[in-house]
């Protein structure tokens, strides 16, 4: 949840390649009792953070749509829409979005959802392991947060956070090269960078959102605590 909206253009759901989210509402919630209907008031109150998500998220759909339709669009039937400097600097821009997206994620959202929501407290204990051994801390103490540390581990959204990082290294050394004539660019070599953590990439953006559905926040939050979360 970035601070500013980014520079990019609205989601445009170009093709098929990536299908843009509508404001999420998780069926049930199995580990707990069925509840009353909300209403469309509460509802709204209760998808307040997957929309919010989502608003965000659809800029880096769009991005990536943008990008990836440009390396696979037969160019034979016409000009290129983007340039090879505009495609380059939108890539780098991608990747610069998504790495403050995170770290805004991991440094003040994810904290708050922690409280009560394990799948990000998980993703609170992976961000700040290295505060985890302060010499301070008791013995006792430092084990339990090992364990925590080895949950977070095993955590799908912070596995999907390494993945996409690492892909996302690549791919933008490969752009800043060709920024920089130390490499040629290249469509197909974009593809084949882009190829390695799209899949993943698209995932996670679908599934931070189900996260944070209307059913799933109100299982554990009330309407008041979620009129106050402070985005």
């Amino acid at each position: 949840m970035t601070p500013s909206t980014p520079d990019s253009p609205e989601a445009s759901g170009a093709g098929n390649v990536v299908t843009t989210l509508d404001a999420v509402s998780n069926a049930g919630n199995e580990a707990g009792p069925m509840l009353p209907p909300l209403s469309p008031e509460d509802f709204k109150v209760y998808n307040r953070l997957a929309e919010q998500m989502d608003y965000f998220h659809n800029h880096f759909r769009s991005m990536w749509n943008t990008l990836y339709t440009a390396c696979i669009q037969d160019n034979s039937q016409g000009p290129a829409k983007l340039s090879e400097r505009q495609l380059i600097e939108e890539g780098l821009r991608l990747a610069r979005y998504l790495e403050a997206h995170h770290s805004i994620e991991e440094t003040y959202i994810f904290p708050l959802l922690a409280e009560k929501m394990p799948q990000f407290r998980a993703a609170v204990y992976a961000h700040d392991h290295h505060d985890h051994h302060h010499p301070r801390q008791s013995r006792t103490k430092q084990e339990g947060l090992e364990e925590d540390v080895a949950e977070a581990a095993n955590c799908e959204l912070i596995q999907q956070h390494r993945a996409i990082h690492i892909g996302m290294e690549q791919f933008e050394k490969y752009l800043r090269d060709c920024r920089s004539k130390k490499a040629e660019f290249s469509l197909p070599v974009l593809k084949e960078k882009m190829d390695s953590w799209g899949d993943v990439l698209l995932k996670h953006l679908d599934q931070e959102v189900e996260e944070l559905g209307a059913e799933n926040m109100r299982a554990v939050w009330s309407r008041e605590e979620m009129m106050r979360f402070p985005m």
